[in-house]
């Protein structure tokens, strides 16, 4: 009982320390106390179900993948909620997908991050002469060192062709967190359309491999700014850009910009061709919360993302949800949760610093990287020091309850297969073999009289993918 009141004292974590922390620029924590009560353990929210989905007879067309400072002259939750996701797909002939899906930032859904620490010198009667050459050096490394973890990481990921992906356990799932970016990706670019229809600039922060290319290809937007702090994953986004533009001759591609960074570390406006250049969307997709292992490092993140937008223009992205992270956490017997897909590991329960406070995330061969908990309120607080203002916040479930009963959205659902077909067919199989894990497409089935084959995704898939939020701030005028 004591497990799930402590998740719920951390969502109802003072603001106050959130604005005290910004004000004075420390890294308060909070510490949940061990004496409290509630109940309830493993998910909130069931598996997603869809009416109608149509079956794929292969899964190749899966198109993109990835499952992810200076003063500006621009100008100046209900978790517990039942999912139900009931939609119906309006069947059609399968296509191309969009790009890539979700742990990329980790981005992959993945990218940066922060990590470990070097030896100082050796040797004993020039103890003190070395403790004092080696402070400047030992600084620099521990300050560098997760994000050199990161970095890492992402620059040795390997490549793989769309068949081993299409092949991948985790296949419906980065085509659904793929389909929940563009989805959000398309409603901004409406809303910057409604103010200004050219010229539109757009910063990606923390790209990846480029996973989103062909979502500001279809956009139509003039000019792109993708950075990410590994430079492996800059190459290859900036080879799939030149490869985008020789694939359309004589169609118009945007003008494109590459730039390897630790956004939270490092002044973007210093590296970029036209220091004067404003945004109208900046895009941090499975990104923001490897900037929160310290407020320097969330603010530059922040400063990066938001001092060079227009007003009118939106700071908009996705990242782990706090508040069910911790409700999971303190639901488990372990400082750790998760299933045969994802893996997420606390160091410890019951005290959760506003910065710093670090877990280690694993999700199916896209991501294995130390990531911070964000929390929500306290980034609503720091975003206001660049006029920035919450218009958007919503779990995965919320958000996919609400844009499916789009029509188009159900039609790209369906391109982009970010369901799986369900039954099977008798030339293919399930992606889980886990007893159980179609338990609800089941009932649904049983329960209902939609035609045959349903769009799913299974319980360890939805496990995985619903521990993610979308948000989107505005700059104010």
């Amino acid at each position: 009982m004591e497990k799930s009141a402590n998740a719920e004292e951390y969502k109802k974590m003072s603001l106050e320390q959130a604005k005290s922390s910004v004000n004075s620029e420390s890294e308060s924590s909070f510490s949940i106390s061990e004496n409290t009560t509630a109940s309830g353990t493993g998910l909130s929210e069931k598996t997603p179900v869809c009416k109608e989905v149509g079956t794929p007879k292969s899964r190749k067309e899966f198109e993109d993948d990835d499952l992810v400072k200076g003063s500006s002259s621009c100008g100046e939750d209900t978790l517990s909620k039942k999912t139900k996701l009931d939609a119906e797909i309006v069947p059609e002939q399968k296509g191309a997908g969009d790009d890539k899906g979700i742990s990329k930032k980790r981005k992959r859904e993945s990218d940066d991050v922060p990590k470990d620490e070097p030896s100082t010198g050796d040797g004993t009667q020039k103890k003190r002469k070395i403790e004092l050459e080696d402070v400047p050096e030992k600084q620099k490394s521990l300050e560098e060192g997760h994000s050199s973890a990161v970095a890492a990481h992402y620059n040795e990921l390997q490549e793989v062709g769309l068949e081993k992906r299409s092949q991948s356990r985790i296949f419906y799932l980065r085509n659904f967190n793929n389909w929940m970016k563009s989805v959000l990706i398309g409603e901004f670019l409406e809303k910057v359309r409604q103010k200004k229809t050219r010229d539109i600039t757009v910063l990606d922060l923390g790209c990846g491999k480029g996973g989103d290319l062909l979502k500001w290809k279809k956009g139509r937007i003039n000019k792109l700014v993708c950075t990410d702090i590994a430079d492996v994953s800059i190459k290859q986004c900036q080879q799939r850009y030149e490869d985008m533009k020789n694939r359309r001759n004589n169609e118009y591609i945007f003008s494109a910009e590459f730039i390897t960074a630790d956004c939270s570390k490092e002044l973007l406006v210093d590296k970029l061709r036209d220091p004067g250049m404003c945004f109208d969307i900046c895009s941090c997709q499975f990104v923001c919360h490897y900037s929160f292992e310290s407020y320097e490092q969330a603010d530059m993140m922040l400063k990066n993302a938001c001092e060079r937008l227009n007003p009118g223009g939106y700071f908009i992205g996705t990242t782990p949800n706090s508040f069910e992270l911790i409700r999971r956490l303190e639901a488990s017997e372990t400082e750790s949760f998760g299933n045969e897909i994802y893996t997420v590991k606390f160091q410890k329960k019951g005290d959760y610093p506003l910065f710093g406070c670090k877990y280690d995330f694993n999700l199916e061969g896209v991501v294995d990287v130390p990531e911070f908990l964000v929390y929500f309120p306290l980034l609503i607080e720091m975003a206001k020091k660049y006029n920035m203002t919450l218009i958007y916040k919503k779990t995965f479930l919320e958000f996919y309850e609400e844009k499916i009963k789009n029509n188009e959205n159900k039609i790209l659902l369906k391109r982009m297969q970010a369901l799986e077909p369900y039954p099977a067919n008798e030339t293919s199989k399930l992606a889980s073999e886990k007893v159980n894990d179609y338990e609800h497409a089941e009932k649904y089935m049983k329960n209902s009289q939609a035609r045959l084959p349903l769009g799913t995704l299974s319980k360890s898939e939805w496990e995985a993918t619903s521990i993610y939020l979308v948000f989107a701030f505005e700059k104010q005028q």
